[in-house]
């Protein structure tokens, strides 16, 4: 009796062993002829506990990966793919750049240097002025002949400020570039007496005696690429209303008073 348990026993234990073996051997068929399908296919089969870190790590590296290509696939769009911002320029010129002689006055005589008699003088002087005759951003004006290309290093700087914006600011509305002329800086004391000879509206206590003043004409602009069939000419008036939101926005950031001059056809900036 016992005997006949013990081979029934070990008859059910070999035929449970065969039955597994199958069932390994069947999934690991179906395991190998998925490897070799998902190679085939260029794919990769991943266990479901990794599959949540992978997707994870592939979420990360693609933030990363779009804040590094983003700006430099934004600098690589054709000029004719990208939009140019539209030019807006100022409701009205007197009243956006209303700043008079009494208040321009005030900051030149706080930031500026003592009026000098003459330009002998004025060499000496040159350890408080800086010279702006040679700038990449702004050209001195050829028929500039009553004052000379010095200032304060507070206004050297809102000029320069000035001069960069406005060059960028051409760049992104799409319009060819030319850069500001500067018409008048510092003028001596000689220089006041001599101009109030030929201008009667020309002021004794001038602001460009300071060296905080300086004059931009917005009739007339330095032409850094000549036109051609690809870069069009550009109308003077195109350029005066960039170079009016260039100027409102840097008055209204506090770094300079502004006068629009209608006779002279300059703005009158003096720093602040």
């Amino acid at each position: 009796m016992r005997r006949l348990k013990k081979k029934y026993f070990l008859s059910i234990f070999c035929t449970s062993v065969l039955l597994l073996g199958a069932v390994r051997w069947i999934n690991d068929m179906a395991a190998d002829s998925a490897h070799e399908s998902a190679i085939e296919n260029d794919t990769v089969l991943v266990e479901p506990s990794a599959q949540m870190d992978t997707m994870q790590m592939l979420s990360d590296v693609s933030g990363v990966e779009d804040e590094v290509q983003e700006p430099y696939i934004n600098n690589v769009v054709s000029e004719t793919q990208r939009k140019p911002h539209p030019i807006y320029s100022v409701p009205s010129f007197s009243r956006t750049f209303p700043d008079l002689q009494s208040v321009q006055i005030e900051s030149a005589r706080k930031l500026g240097v003592k009026p000098v008699r003459n330009r002998h003088a004025a060499e000496e002087r040159k350890s408080e002025l800086v010279y702006v005759g040679s700038n990449p951003y702004f050209c001195i004006d050829e028929e500039m002949t009553s004052s000379i290309p010095f200032l304060v290093p507070r206004a050297a700087e809102v000029l320069e400020m000035i001069a960069r914006n406005y060059l960028d600011s051409l760049y992104v509305k799409g319009i060819p570039m030319h850069k500001i002329l500067v018409s008048s800086v510092l003028r001596t004391e000689e220089d006041v007496e001599r101009l109030r000879k030929i201008n009667v509206n020309a002021s004794p206590e001038s602001c460009h005696r300071y060296g905080t003043t300086f004059d931009i004409p917005y009739n007339r602009y330095y032409t850094v690429m000549p036109p051609d069939a690809t870069w069009p000419t550009t109308q003077n008036d195109t350029l005066k209303w960039v170079l009016a939101e260039v100027l409102r926005d840097v008055r209204e950031a506090g770094h300079c008073y502004i006068k629009y001059e209608v006779k002279q056809g300059c703005f009158h900036i003096t720093a602040r």
